[in-house]
């Protein structure tokens, strides 16, 4: 089944403002929106070493919600660290490929080129990158999505919808960095 932006945002703005509240001081922004691009940023310093929060990354059935994949369910999704590793999703006899790893560089950078959801269908190039660096004892995270198309896309149009989507994404990392869990109890 094919993934309905709008169900997906129904079912995940109610969501996204209790994690909102959970992640507390995170930042979120669409930084950029036209009729033919997007560009989401999230950042949030956290009380946990690179390392850590780096090695969540790749353990994406662990903090992406299920709610917002083909199968509705997050058990489903596997990336491995490592460039050119499939960003997928495979259940019974079904598979979509949300992505591609594009650069893995320890406890720095991970990126991977993928349209997510309804993106995919659209044929527009996007790419989400998660940055980690030292800051104070902690680490300072990063998340940025950039979209590009036609502006027949009308991507300025679905942009708030995606940066709820993805933005809950973002939390839900956040919170197994930092306490193992994507909901915070």
């Amino acid at each position: 089944r094919e993934m309905s932006m709008h169900a997906t945002i129904t079912r995940g703005a109610i969501a996204a403002a209790a994690f909102a509240v959970i992640a507390g001081g995170a930042n979120a922004e669409v930084k950029q929106s036209a009729a033919d691009s997007f560009v989401l940023t999230y950042t949030k310093t956290l009380d946990v070493a690179p390392a850590k929060v780096y090695a969540v990354i790749p353990a994406v059935e662990r903090w992406w919600n299920g709610e917002h994949s083909y199968s509705g369910d997050a058990a489903n999704l596997s990336m491995k660290a490592e460039a050119g590793a499939c960003f997928c999703e495979r259940w019974k006899d079904n598979a979509v490929q949300h992505g591609t790893v594009l650069m893995v560089i320890r406890d720095q950078a991970f990126r991977v080129a993928g349209a997510f959801g309804p993106l995919q269908g659209m044929a527009v190039n996007a790419v989400l990158s998660i940055g980690t660096r030292p800051e104070g004892s902690g680490t300072a995270l990063t998340m940025v999505y950039r979209v590009n198309g036609t502006s027949a896309n009308a991507l300025d149009k679905l942009a708030p919808d995606v940066d709820q989507v993805l933005g809950e994404q973002f939390r839900r990392l956040v919170n197994v960095a930092m306490t193992g869990k994507a909901v915070a109890p």
